[in-house]
């Protein structure tokens, strides 16, 4: 644990001397509601993070500068709508699953945001399964990067993974949905890998850190 305290201490050091110029960087943000609450930055990955039944979980395409910007996804957490007409069944569970893609902004260059801004689905997993397991059960293709970093959903983007963006005077849209019950937001990652570390508090600057580093 002291060793994983450190590491964290020097990937912080090495995320605040990043560029100045950089608006932030480009990913999806992991992000889950309990039980119909607002939604609340994942604290864990998707890989290690089991959600419970009537749970709901966000992915959100977006450009952030850290911790308090990051947008949600843009429509409620929502478990009754999502999920309410699927029978909950024996040895299984009902996870709700929200995919919001951003918007033109958030695009890579060249790419464009699906047609469908939003896809929700209802995932139908093992009691044990985790939240990268329902988001590949409503959600296929996913793709991930040599480092297990969540990099696409659906097939989107169709390339690249976590990538700055320089300021260019563009932001991202406010989200329109209430922020978590203390008022802050923020980023983690969905790292798809048994028992990897997740860098939730240092958002996208410390994984491009940690990969410059």
């Amino acid at each position: 644990m002291r060793a994983a305290g450190a590491a964290a201490g020097a990937l912080l050091a090495l995320a605040a001397a990043a560029p100045a110029q950089a608006a932030g960087y480009r990913y999806w943000s992991f992000w889950e509601s309990d039980g119909g609450k607002p939604w609340a930055y994942a604290t864990q990955g998707p890989a290690t993070a089991r959600p419970a039944d009537g749970d709901v979980l966000g992915f959100r395409f977006a450009i952030s500068n850290g911790t308090d910007d990051t947008s949600r996804p843009s429509v409620a957490p929502d478990f009754p709508g999502i999920c309410g007409g699927v029978e909950k069944k024996d040895g299984t569970k009902r996870i709700a699953v929200v995919v919001d893609f951003g918007g033109p902004v958030d695009a890579p260059p060249g790419e464009t945001p699906p047609k469908k801004p939003i896809e929700v689905g209802c995932a139908e997993v093992r009691e044990d399964a985790t939240g990268a397991e329902a988001l590949a059960a409503v959600a296929k293709p996913l793709r991930y990067d040599s480092a297990a970093m969540l990099c696409g959903i659906a097939g989107y983007p169709a390339k690249g993974c976590g990538e700055q963006v320089e300021e260019t005077g563009k932001k991202t849209p406010a989200p329109t949905t209430p922020a978590s019950p203390d008022g802050k937001g923020g980023p983690s990652f969905g790292v798809l890998a048994g028992g990897a570390a997740v860098l939730a508090l240092g958002g996208a600057a410390i994984w491009k850190a940690r990969r410059r580093g």
